[in-house]
């Protein structure tokens, strides 16, 4: 059935001209201006020009600008950097706002640490029904195993606590949660998921993958308010960092309705490319029209499908062709056969959709190569440039297989730099060799679509653009880099936040770099990233953030 709350193309777009605010032909002067031309080739500018639409006009000296919008207003930047706007091409929008009302788990470095900030939340907080926190990392901790329902029973026994893993492939919950879900040693780990057990079958508290559904599906989900409060939360984030545009990696009706109602209201700050997640309900009823592959001038765009074939590699549910080689008794989880997941990827395919899917381990890779090998041919649409979200370890031998089938690699430097820690320990020196492996993706033509896969790593792009360059984390380790055979140059960087990623959405053509015709999304930064150390990239500040000619944030 139709869903009346759904306003109709014509609707939105009348909404949307009066909802946005007027512009002033406008253009910016003094300005240590870096784009790229279609080519992908770098190019300096001192002025950038654009209409009252928001669209660019001309880029290139003062004297040219103002020649092509003789009344405009002018801004001086008196010499700032600015770049065009950064896009995200894999993130959780929702999820990032969702943080900021909950347990913070990403700082503690020890479990009595971990133990202790959900102690004080929950003591902060006595109205919760739940007590829900994000960023928990064992590996860290140096456990060498996972945290359990009894350490959290020391500290909140009477309401359910729920613990989400950094990587988002585990969760950490407590006696109470287990008991509201009903999960017991008699429940069977379900298809693609792992209850992690003691010696005697019982759950001891962490969930793998598709076993997490098991409690989160009886957690209360958020009202239309709350959810809005926490996109409202996510955007003033996103447009902080310099994201002018991000692909939503895995959305419900409900957020693409929400997502519709703030652009045709002239509230999304940020463009959104969302990805329906999975092909179930969600997708049949989200996909009746077609794709959507531009809503209220390219601020929406609802065109592409996103599956998983696997878990992640620091919950071992990353599916590997061999066992690991920290725990040789598991190969990993892959979360379909592969009939099902050719019937999962067609149904998208036949509707029209980009088809992106998860996969980490090199096992879950060939999978889906395997997939796109079939059916690419079969529907004849290389053209709608499907992804694999991460391609985070890879045979040697599978790598050229995503150019030989137009498959884009969408990876997230700072994953690198976050998994350094324990990779190797996963997967081993000879499987090490195809992970993370942006140079030799890069070096075979493929095109890298960068992201951070926020938040379980920071939406900051400009500590993605650090990690792509140095291979080194946040404090500039391991001193050279890891594997820095892999890394990228300052505008190969630059580029898969840019151009590269816009390429993956389908929108090279109107975002993406700083030309005429494309709509007027740019940053001013603090410094010259083409200049300073690279090791410094990741202090980068944003001063000014525009989408669509109009200024949505200010330091």
């Amino acid at each position: 059935m139709e869903n009346p709350m759904r306003p109709t193309f014509l609707t939105a777009a009348v909404l949307a001209a009066f909802a946005l605010p007027a512009h002033a032909d406008t253009i910016i002067d003094r300005a240590n201006g870096y784009t790229l031309t279609a080519a992908g080739q770098l190019q300096r500018f001192s002025s950038l020009a654009f209409d009252d639409l928001g669209r660019v006009v001309a880029v290139g000296s003062e004297a040219e600008t103002a020649a092509a919008l003789p009344r405009a207003e002018h801004i001086d930047v008196q010499g700032k950097t600015l770049l065009p706007g950064l896009i995200d091409a894999h993130g959780h929008v929702f999820e990032l706002g969702e943080i900021a009302s909950g347990v913070e788990l990403y700082s503690p470095t020890s479990l009595p640490g971990a133990v202790k900030a959900v102690a004080d939340f929950a003591r902060a907080h006595p109205k919760n029904a739940w007590i829900i926190g994000f960023g928990w990392n064992q590996e860290i901790w140096k456990l060498g195993r996972f945290p359990t329902a009894a350490e959290l029973d020391m500290v909140v026994r009477d309401r359910p606590v729920l613990l989400h893993r950094v990587d988002g492939h585990a969760i950490w919950v407590n006696t109470k949660a287990l008991e509201m879900a009903g999960v017991t040693r008699e429940t069977a780990d379900p298809a693609g998921g792992k209850i992690e057990r003691d010696a005697s079958g019982k759950p001891t508290g962490v969930l793998v993958d598709a076993a997490m559904e098991l409690v989160n599906k009886v957690v209360p989900l958020p009202t239309p308010a709350e959810a809005r409060a926490t996109l409202d939360v996510a955007l003033a984030q996103l447009s902080k960092v310099g994201l002018t545009s991000v692909h939503d990696a895995g959305i419900k009706v409900v957020q693409d309705d929400i997502y519709r109602d703030y652009a045709d209201h002239g509230k999304l700050t940020t463009r959104v490319y969302a990805m329906i997640g999975d092909t179930t309900a969600d997708f049949d009823e989200l996909s009746k029209d077609g794709p959507l592959k531009s809503y209220a001038n390219d601020v929406y765009a609802l065109a592409a499908v996103k599956l998983y074939s696997d878990g992640a590699l620091g919950s071992r549910g990353a599916a590997l062709l061999a066992p690991y080689s920290d725990m040789p008794s598991t190969k990993g989880l892959l979360f379909y056969p592969d009939a099902e997941m050719r019937a999962k990827m067609s149904k998208a395919m036949k509707a029209g959709y980009q088809v992106n899917i998860h996969a980490i381990g090199d096992a879950g890779n060939h999978q889906i190569l395997d997939a796109y090998a079939q059916l690419i041919p079969q529907y004849k649409n290389v053209e709608l440039r499907h992804r694999i979200e991460h391609a985070q370890v890879v045979t040697l031998e599978d790598i050229p297989r995503f150019k030989q089938l137009g498959i884009i690699p969408s990876m997230q430097p700072t994953h690198a730099t976050s998994d350094q820690n324990m990779a190797e320990q996963r997967v081993g020196h000879e499987r090490i060799k195809g992970a993370y492996a942006w140079r030799t993706f890069l070096d075979q033509g493929s095109k890298i679509a960068c992201g951070s896969d926020f938040p379980i790593e920071s939406p900051n792009p400009f500590e993605g653009l650090h990690a792509a360059v140095t291979r080194q984390n946040n404090a500039n380790v391991p001193v050279g880099g890891w594997y820095k055979n892999q890394a990228m140059t300052m505008t190969e960087a630059f580029r898969c936040f840019t151009l590269d990623a816009a390429w993956a959405a389908h929108q090279e053509k109107v975002i993406g770099s700083l030309e005429p015709g494309k709509w007027a999304d740019f940053i001013v930064v603090d410094r010259d990233i083409f200049k300073i150390s690279p090791e410094q990239l990741g202090k980068t500040q944003v001063l000014q953030t525009w989408m669509g000619g109009k200024r949505v944030y200010k330091k």
